[in-house]
């Protein structure tokens, strides 16, 4: 993305709805040190330029990806390193998508015993419920 997206500088309130983000999460991403801190204006505004809502799209799309806030961290000093391989990034996404990958095979697992759970229910009207049952072992 090169250029300036905005030639005047951005409030919090206008970068946030700007990338569909929550003012809280625009506060929050400054105050773990995700998203730096802008400059002020002479009024003691914040001033958010181009750099700032291209980070925060960043961080965001990160996050939609399920992407902790300590990999963004690491990903976002590659990027800031400018100098670091590609490869380096790839060893984070790969690491993450282990982790995603076993996710998925729990999640299979979970969707499996609880189908076999809800299917020895039957219609509901036995007397003692398997799901229950289940549970307490």
């Amino acid at each position: 993305m090169s250029g300036n997206i905005a030639a005047k500088p951005l409030q919090r309130a206008e970068i946030a709805k700007r990338t569909g983000c929550n003012l809280e999460t625009v506060r929050y991403y400054e105050k773990v040190g995700l998203l730096p801190e802008p400059p002020r204006t002479e009024g003691g505004h914040r001033a958010y330029d181009a750099n700032h809502e291209r980070r925060l799209r960043f961080i965001l799309r990160a996050r939609e990806l399920g992407f902790a806030l300590d990999e963004v961290r690491t990903l976002l000093r590659l990027v800031d390193e400018r100098d670091a391989p590609c490869g380096e990034v790839r060893d984070v996404a790969a690491a993450h998508l282990r982790d995603v990958q076993t996710k998925i095979a729990d999640l299979r697992r979970m969707e499996r015993v609880l189908k076999e759970t809800v299917a020895q229910c039957a219609d509901g009207a036995r007397p003692e419920c398997p799901l229950v049952e289940s549970l307490f072992r």
